[in-house]
């Protein structure tokens, strides 16, 4: 947690660890399976023990757990989900008009670019989809917010499929991205804000007219 080990570095073995924080090799399994449990570490039979991306370890463990949250019924669903979309993507757009990178900005184009080439393959341009809220929220370079959005991004992929089969729901939706890369490739947040928004409202509105899951 305080950096001195990095994603990928390899843990010392079990004997070593025990004689360094004076324990038996017992407390030193416990401790690493704790560990692993929490996704801090990855256990690699045959090539031991290794630390973690913990951003990327974080969002799947929140994945899941939001996964079964809606799956159980304990929120209301997409509806929910939709809402906290609305709370938060407008203002991680601004944050992102900001703090955006060349790199970033990069990222969001290619995104954009390959929805435009599968406006008549859903899985393409859904997957691109994801791809581009996940650059627009690393371009706002808090860590924080990846991990708080990515697992509400992914779970959101049904219902992005079921907008794909609305009339005119890919076009409408490539109108909003690109206006949303263009405030963030000028650096205009209030711009970024009022795009995300607008995208926001056509999603809310295309989900309305979306067939259902059955019939999709």
């Amino acid at each position: 947690m305080t950096g001195e080990l990095r994603p990928g570095d390899k843990l010392p073995p079990e004997r070593e660890l025990a004689e360094q924080f004076g324990v038996s090799r017992t407390a030193v399994r416990e401790a690493v399976k704790a560990l692993h449990e929490k996704g801090l570490i990855e256990v690699l039979p045959g090539k031991g023990t290794f630390i973690s991306n913990i951003t990327d370890s974080t969002s799947e463990v929140m994945r899941d757990s939001l996964d079964l949250i809606v799956n159980v019924g304990l929120v209301n669903g997409l509806v929910e989900l939709v809402q906290v979309r609305t709370l938060l993507e407008p203002g991680i757009a601004a944050l992102a008009a900001e703090m955006a990178t060349p790199e970033d900005v990069q990222a969001m184009q290619q995104a954009v670019d390959t929805m435009d080439t599968a406006l008549d393959d859903a899985d393409v341009y859904v997957e691109a989809d994801l791809e581009f809220h996940r650059a627009l929220a690393k371009a706002s370079q808090n860590s924080l917010i990846t991990i708080l959005l990515d697992p509400i991004v992914d779970l959101l992929r049904e219902q992005r499929k079921r907008i794909f089969l609305v009339e005119g729901g890919p076009e409408r939706g490539q109108y909003h991205h690109k206006r949303i890369l263009e405030a963030v490739a000028i650096h205009n947040p209030m711009a970024a804000r009022e795009a995300m928004a607008l995208h926001l409202k056509q999603v809310l509105d295309d989900s309305s007219a979306a067939p259902d899951a059955e019939q999709a």
